[in-house]
C-alpha cells in the first residue's frame, strides 16, 4: 500500500506540471500515468508546438522550468485575427500591453522534456509508469484507488496490482478521464463536426514574431509563429473532409492551405508532418467531489480556436496548488470547495468564449457576416473593450483572487514590484 496525500491521475503535461507545482510543499504526492516515458528526441522543425500567453509563461516561471524551455520557445509579439472575405480585424501587440511578448509558442516535447527532469529530482514524488488506474472508491478520508502495472522484464508476464490510499486525487487525464468514467460523474459533450489538422509550414518570408487567426465558413486556420522561417499550422475543417485533405500530396495540400489562409503571410513553401483529431467540448459538470478535483482537460476539454485549453488547464493547476499546499488536509470539503469557486468565473468565460466564437464564425445565417465584421472593427476600435480582450489573451482577465497568484497580472509600473 502507498499512501500519499495527493494522487496525481494523468501524466501529461497538466498532470506532470501538478507534481512540480507542489514541489515546495511538504505533501507526498503519487503520480499515475498509462503511457510508458517517452525516450528524448532531436529537435525538429515541423515538431507539434503549443501557444503559451503571458499568464502561463509566468506560472512556469514560478515553479521554476521556464529558463529551462525558453531556448526553445518562439516569441509571439503579435496578433492579427481577421475573417475570411472581411477587412475588419483585430490586432493586438506585446507594446500596447507594455510586455515583451505577448506569449511564446512552445513545442510539446520542450515542456514535456523539462518537467520529466524536474520530476525525479523532488524527494516528496513517487511516479508510478506505465499503470493503469483499474479502479477507484472514494471514502470520508481517504480515495482508495487499485492501479495495474506490467509485469518487470524478465518476470512472468502478469501485471503488478497496487494499492494507493490518497488525502485527494486530483484527476488530470485527459477529456476521457478514467476517473471520471470510473466514477460515475457526468459531463456534456458537444461535437463540433470538425477535426483540426495541426502540421508545420516553412514560408517564403518569416513571421516575425505575429501570430494569425484567420476564421472561414469551415472553422478558423492559424499560423503561430516558429523560429526561422518556420510556423505552426492548425487548419479546422469539416469531418468530411479530414480524409480527403490526409490523403492529398504535400504540394496540393499546401496550396489548398494557402487558398484558406490567404497571402498576408507570404507562400508556404514546404510541409511538416500531418496530424488530425476530432473537436468536442466535454465539460465536467462538476470540478469537485468528495476528495476529488478535476484539472485541465479532464475538467473541461475545448475547441483550439485561441489557443486556450492548456492555459486555462494551467491555471486550474496553479491554483488547485495554492489550495492545497498549506492546507492541513489536502482532500477536505472546504479546500475544494474554494478550488471550485475561484476557477469558475475563469472555466466558464473561456468555455463559454470558444464555444461562442466556434458557432458564430462558423455560421452562415444571413446578417451574421455583418455583423462578426462590426464585432471585429470594435475590438479593433474600442479601447474598453480592446484592453478586456487583450487581459483576457493575457490570461489576466479575472475577479480579483480569483486567479492564481502566479498568474495575476503584473502591477502598473509605479505601483509596486511588477515582475
Amino acid at each position: 500500500m502507498i499512501e500519499a496525500d495527493v494522487a496525481i491521475v494523468g501524466g501529461g503535461l497538466v498532470g506532470a506540471s501538478l507534481a512540480v507545482a507542489l514541489q515546495n510543499s511538504p505533501l507526498r504526492v503519487v503520480l499515475i500515468e498509462a503511457a510508458p516515458p517517452i525516450l528524448a528526441s532531436a529537435p525538429a522543425w515541423d515538431e507539434r508546438c503549443i501557444a503559451l500567453n503571458e499568464a502561463s509563461r509566468r506560472i512556469l516561471s514560478a515553479y521554476g522550468v521556464w529558463d529551462a524551455l525558453q531556448a526553445d520557445a518562439a516569441p509571439i509579439l503579435a496578433t492579427h485575427i481577421s475573417e475570411r472575405g472581411s477587412f475588419g480585424a483585430a490586432r493586438f501587440t506585446a507594446a500596447e500591453a507594455g510586455l515583451q511578448t505577448l506569449g511564446y509558442n512552445v513545442p510539446l516535447r520542450a515542456i514535456g522534456a523539462v518537467l520529466g527532469r524536474r520530476m525525479p529530482q523532488l524527494p516528496q514524488l513517487r511516479v508510478l509508469q506505465p499503470a493503469r488506474l483499474a479502479s477507484i472508491s472514494i471514502g470520508r478520508d481517504s480515495a482508495q484507488l487499485t492501479v495495474s502495472m506490467p509485469a518487470a522484464i524478465g518476470g512472468d508476464g502478469a501485471a503488478e496490482t497496487v494499492q494507493v490510499s490518497a488525502r485527494l486525487v486530483a484527476a488530470a487525464d485527459g477529456a476521457r478521464s478514467a476517473v471520471r468514467e470510473l466514477l460515475g460523474l457526468p459531463a456534456a459533450t458537444r461535437d463540433y463536426g470538425q477535426h483540426a489538422i495541426v502540421s508545420a509550414v516553412r514560408l517564403a518570408r518569416p513571421l516575425n514574431g505575429i501570430a494569425y487567426e484567420r476564421f472561414t465558413p469551415e472553422g478558423p486556420i492559424a499560423l503561430i509563429p516558429k523560429p526561422a522561417d518556420a510556423a505552426s499550422l492548425v487548419w479546422t475543417v469539416p469531418a468530411g473532409q479530414v480524409e480527403a485533405l490526409l490523403d492529398l500530396g504535400e504540394e496540393e495540400y499546401r496550396e489548398r492551405a494557402f487558398a484558406c489562409f490567404g497571402g498576408r503571410a507570404g507562400r508556404f513553401v514546404a510541409l511538416g508532418r500531418r496530424w488530425a483529431y476530432p473537436l468536442a467540448r466535454v465539460m465536467s459538470e462538476r470540478i469537485v467531489a468528495q476528495r476529488l478535483a478535476f484539472i485541465g482537460n479532464a475538467a473541461q476539454s475545448l475547441h483550439p480556436v485561441a489557443a486556450q485549453g492548456f492555459n486555462l488547464g494551467l491555471r486550474d493547476v496553479a491554483t488547485l496548488a495554492e489550495q492545497v499546499a498549506p492546507a492541513a488536509d489536502p482532500g477536505d470539503a472546504d479546500t475544494l470547495a474554494e478550488y471550485a469557486s475561484r476557477r469558475s468565473a475563469d472555466r466558464g468565460r473561456v468555455s463559454g468564449l470558444t464555444d461562442f466564437m466556434v458557432r458564430a464564425f462558423s455560421n452562415r445565417l444571413p446578417g451574421l457576416a455583418q455583423a462578426r465584421h462590426w464585432a471585429l472593427l470594435a475590438v479593433d476600435l474600442s479601447p474598453p473593450l480592446r484592453e478586456s480582450v487583450l487581459r483576457q489573451h493575457l490570461g489576466y482577465l479575472g475577479l480579483p483572487g480569483s486567479l492564481p497568484a502566479a498568474a495575476a497580472e503584473p502591477l502598473p509600473a509605479g505601483d509596486g514590484d511588477a515582475e
